[in-house]
């Protein structure tokens, strides 16, 4: 099926689109294009969407915006913004009124032309999928990435050829429910996270597991066989599997021994690289390439794989380097949303940092975190929502007496950011890796990360 034709199978329906935002927008301009009649609902009022708003309007869409936008959805189709999960009240109303709930994504995966390699997981999406993307276009593909990576791909579909690659990156919220059959599927690990969404952990488990439940055996899953849901999804997914892991020698994939990646291919295994030449710090970015390698055995020659780890800087907001002023690297770590991300960022620096934690609260416990800031900081400034929560923890370490840790709560962002700079002396790291969403003061990990980098420019010189 092509995008015209599931215009054209929808156009006499009532139509309503679910959020106005990044992966909503171009898919309400598109169906207003095509003379459908659309319904733009949104949580924001009029004055707040400012000209967004304007602008709809004079395309012929019908705005219901404001507090009450879920209320009466008596629509044919529904489209649902990521973040507003299936299981939620009006929409399971309007469900059993007959209503047929999608999404923008889910309508991808039934018009995209070509091959399609997805990639979910609790830590490691962006950089794995990136990653994919850069060898695939390394060798000589044309790469079309998007996703929760930030970039809807629907409406670009009709200019898609057969023989190029979709690298898409979904989130737990866009496979809630989704049914989608992507020829490779990547699961980089599982772990406790967005449970203020989630119905439980479970639920949150269960999304992920959309990934893989349509494949078929032609099709390819790579799975972390470090990780504890790793037997579960292999038992359940038709598709031929594929392994990484540092710890464990794997049949097919790839693993690490001795410090060299090696390639296993049913049993026969070659060598790749040194894990030490890879460009990106960190054991969790040579695990992220170790998926990614996985993933393109069939596309990507060996001799690509070392040349892209090589060279390659990374994603922004990723243990990315911002600036190193009077002897103190500042480093934004934006994208550590959960805990066990930010434990992978402090494994990564060789030197305890000054970390600035602290953000959204979704409900996922900190003793981890505790411990580890214990072992691996040198202060943690927290702020936020969930400052006391972190510093709780901390507290409640066994390793916290014996620490030294400096542990400050700090209101305001700003505030602990310019704190961290007064209290670093140089050779220090100042660390922004906060553990939490950042939607109780930002949009977004990436407006948060903007915003770290922009308060560093301006630190006096």
């Amino acid at each position: 099926m092509t995008l015209e034709n599931y215009v054209e199978s929808i156009r006499e329906k009532s139509i309503c689109v679910i959020g106005i935002g990044v992966s909503n927008e171009p898919l309400i301009t598109m169906l207003l294009a095509s003379g459908c009649r659309v319904t733009a609902c949104d949580k924001r009022t009029k004055e707040e969407m400012g000209d967004e708003a304007d602008k709809l309007l004079a395309l012929g869409a019908h705005l219901r915006l404001g507090e009450d936008y879920l209320e009466d959805l008596d629509f044919d189709l529904i489209f649902r913004t990521p973040g507003l999960m299936p299981f939620e009240e009006h929409l399971e109303r309007a469900r059993q009124k007959g209503s047929v709930i999608t999404s923008e994504m889910e309508v991808f995966f039934q018009v995209c032309p070509c091959r399609i390699f997805a990639v979910t997981g609790s830590d490691g999406k962006t950089t794995t999928t990136t990653i994919i993307s850069e060898l695939l276009k390394a060798a000589g593909y044309t790469v079309h990435l998007g996703g929760n990576i930030g970039k809807p791909l629907l409406c670009e579909t009709p200019e898609m050829k057969k023989e190029d690659i979709v690298v898409l990156e979904l989130s737990s919220f866009q496979l809630h429910s989704m049914e989608c059959r992507p020829d490779v599927s990547v699961i980089t690990n599982i772990s406790p996270n967005h449970l203020d969404k989630h119905k439980d952990y479970e639920d949150y488990v269960d999304a992920k597991k959309s990934i893989y439940r349509r494949q078929r055996q032609e099709d390819v899953i790579v799975l972390n066989a470090e990780d504890a849901r790793t037997h579960e999804f292999a038992s359940e997914a038709a598709a031929q599997k594929r392994y990484f892991s540092l710890e464990k020698e794997v049949p097919d994939g790839v693993f690490r021994k001795d410090g060299v990646l090696l390639r296993a291919d049913h049993g026969v295994f070659t060598p790749i690289m040194r894990s030490d030449e890879i460009l990106l710090p960190g054991e969790h970015n040579c695990m992220n390439y170790m998926a990614a390698f996985a993933a393109t055995a069939d596309l990507v020659s060996d001799e690509i794989c070392c040349s892209v780890a090589k060279t390659f800087r990374g994603v922004e907001h990723r243990l990315e380097t911002v600036r190193v002023l009077h002897g103190v690297t500042y480093i934004n770590d934006s994208i550590g949303t959960s805990p066990t991300r930010t434990i992978a960022g402090l494994h990564a620096l060789k030197t305890k940092p000054i970390v600035i934690a602290g953000g959204y609260d979704k409900h996922i416990p900190f003793d981890s975190l505790g411990d580890e800031l214990c072992l691996r900081a040198k202060a943690v400034l927290v702020t936020g929502a969930t400052a006391d929560k972190i510093a709780e923890a901390v507290k409640a370490s066994p390793y916290f007496a014996s620490s030294g840790l400096i542990l400050k709560k700090i209101d305001g962002f700003d505030q602990t950011v310019h704190e961290a700079s007064s209290m670093a002396q140089e050779g220090d790291i100042v660390l922004l890796s906060p553990a939490c969403a950042a939607f109780d003061a930002f949009k977004n990990f990436a407006e948060r990360g903007r915003h770290f980098k922009k308060l560093v420019m301006e630190l006096e010189e």
